[in-house]
């Protein structure tokens, strides 16, 4: 018999911490939900293949480091399943130049000219989006879809199993899952969401990067290399799903 779950392309790590979430009644109505909005001819980012970048591009035993975001960019070709990062030549969004910003003056790290995160990904940062799709030009459109339960479960998941991870929690949307978070197990590093509008607030200054580093080699684990290549490249999958269809 061929689960909802057997159809979903995830990593092995995280398909089988998540299984059980997929045959839930939530799960299906989600999809539901999204077979519907397409039907209706309505545009949903990030393209299908990308939906679970974030837990593809980081496997579970991999994990170091959570950025918990709140829904994809909803702009053509900007989202690519990774919180804050958009793919190679789109233009920098305002909060990540403001996160760029925060690694000059911590770290003395150059911002890169482009928003493209995946070497944090692939580091063992998991950059995920408390809602993993979103109609076009809709900021928050699906957050009542289903989407905030999964990623509920996906916290409590690294939360669990993972050893001595950092959380950064960027704004009162993420600092709204601690409660999902072991501090006895992990440190929460919080702050103001690094948007313009409140960047300057406490975000600018707050030295979450240097943090997390020293924290990870306190645990006897590499630190993250927060510099981004000048030169970021594209993975097939993305190349093939950002063409125009």
């Amino acid at each position: 018999m061929t689960t909802s779950e057997d159809r979903i392309k995830l990593e092995p790590g995280w398909k089988e911490a998540l299984r059980e979430e997929f045959d839930k009644p939530y799960m299906r109505e989600l999809r539901a939900f999204l077979l519907r909005e397409k039907a209706a001819g309505k545009v949903i980012y990030p393209p299908g293949p990308l939906i679970f970048n974030a837990l593809n591009s980081t496997p579970l035993d991999r994990v170091k480091v959570v950025i918990i975001g709140q829904d994809p960019y909803h702009g053509p070709g900007q989202a690519h399943g990774l919180c804050f990062s958009v793919q190679p030549g789109v233009p920098v969004p305002p909060s990540l130049q403001n996160i760029y910003k925060e690694l000059k003056r911590d770290l003395n790290i150059d911002p890169p000219n482009h928003g493209y995160l995946q070497h944090w990904a692939d580091q063992g940062v998991l950059l995920l989006n408390t809602s993993l799709t979103v109609e076009q030009a809709r900021a928050g459109s699906h957050a009542g879809a289903g989407w905030q339960q999964f990623t509920d479960r996906v916290i409590e998941v690294v939360s669990e199993r993972c050893p001595h991870l950092v959380f950064l929690l960027w704004g009162s949307h993420a600092q709204s899952k601690q409660r999902l978070i072991d501090p006895t197990k992990h440190l929460i590093l919080r702050s103001p969401h690094p948007s313009p509008l409140s960047a300057h607030r406490g975000y600018i200054g707050n030295g979450h990067f240097g943090r997390t580093n020293k924290y990870l080699v306190q645990h006897g684990m590499e630190p993250i290399d927060w510099s981004l290549p000048a030169d970021p490249g594209v993975r097939p999958l993305e190349a093939a799903v950002s063409e125009p269809s």
